[in-house]
């Protein structure tokens, strides 16, 4: 299964797995990549020094092209020039301004990918040179930039971007959504929360049973979780921090039930520090505390993630299953 991601990647399937902060880490990225698709590390959080180990790792696992997630809130001195010279294949970049921010990244020599939840984002981004768009829609997991449902938002995307090459995101987890995304006009797709429920993926294995059990309806879009990145929307499972939130009248910042309380300790590459209630960060496995307190990042298609797999057979299962529905059901209608 070819396409121009494929070409421009020089990868073997049209699958990128998500650069999910804190849990996409090199042990998921590289497997990822072995498997044909195009892993991807988010670098949220990372120093420059971290950035450079965590690549360093997963290029003891894989040769194959490698891609790193860069939040634009989280920028910090430093860290364009380990991208720079970081042993990487391509960067996505997200919540930011793109006439600002994709040409230094693109001066780096590496392939640019820009994820946007609108068609007007998403022009922007081509006329500032991004080599492909992320066209993120409103079932995704995570910190979510539009308001357009996946299958709305990919046509007008490609309208708005021409030939330029477009991955999906949002409310994907299997083949089917694959060979709806492609026929809709996407050229790949990218999978945060099928991956989550990966046994590579970083994150706490009660976290992973969770998203495993979890229907579409138990996930909430909310700006609940903002310590660390105030005013910035996400879908979470939800939880009894939000349900007592919720019980509590929704109150503003400041005035929410425990604000403040450490609910956990990050342990991570020699450094110890305090999470506090509310804190962007999920929990990861390296991450001390009862996870449900913390920010359980799940998207819609958590409905149709029914058990843990190893990042290849997901891939495998996922190419079979696209290359069924297309033969079966779309060929014949021909």
């Amino acid at each position: 299964m070819k396409t121009r991601l494929c070409e421009l990647f020089r990868i073997e399937y049209p699958i990128v797995s998500a650069g999910m902060g804190a849990v996409a880490l090199a042990e998921l990225a590289a497997a990822v990549s072995e498997a044909g698709g195009l892993g991807t590390i988010g670098l949220a959080a990372l120093s420059p020094e971290m950035v450079h180990d965590e690549i360093g790792a997963a290029r003891q696992l894989t040769s194959k092209p490698l891609a790193v997630n860069v939040l634009i809130p989280f920028l910090r001195p430093g860290l364009l020039e380990a991208v720079a010279a970081a042993p990487i294949d391509a960067v996505t970049l997200f919540w930011g301004d793109p006439s600002e921010q994709i040409p230094p990244f693109k001066a780096t020599g590496k392939l640019v990918i820009w994820q946007c939840g609108s068609p007007a984002e998403a022009n922007a981004a081509m006329r500032a040179g991004a080599d492909a768009i992320i066209a993120q829609g409103f079932e995704s997991g995570g910190h979510v930039r539009g308001e357009t449902t996946t299958f709305a938002l990919i046509p007008q995307v490609r309208d708005a971007i021409g030939d330029l090459p477009m991955i999906a995101a949002g409310g994907i987890a299997d083949g089917r959504g694959l060979a709806a995304a492609l026929a809709l006009g996407a050229d790949g797709v990218a999978m945060g929360t099928r991956f989550l429920a990966s046994r590579e993926a970083s994150a706490n294995p009660r976290y992973k049973e969770m998203i495993v059990s979890a229907h579409s309806d138990d996930t909430v879009h909310t700006k609940l979780f903002d310590v660390g990145w105030p005013d910035a929307a996400h879908r979470v499972l939800r939880s009894a921090v939000y349900d007592e939130w919720e019980e509590a009248g929704r109150p503003e910042s400041g005035n929410r039930p425990g604000e403040g309380a450490t609910i956990g300790t990050y342990r991570r590459a020699g450094i110890e520090a305090p999470l506090l209630k509310y804190s962007v960060m999920p929990p990861a496995d390296y991450i001390e505390g009862d996870i449900k307190n913390f920010a359980l990042y799940a998207g819609q298609s958590c409905g149709l993630v029914t058990e843990v797999l190893t990042a290849a057979e997901m891939v495998r299962a996922i190419i079979a299953e696209a290359r069924a529905v297309i033969s079966s059901r779309l060929s014949p209608l021909l």
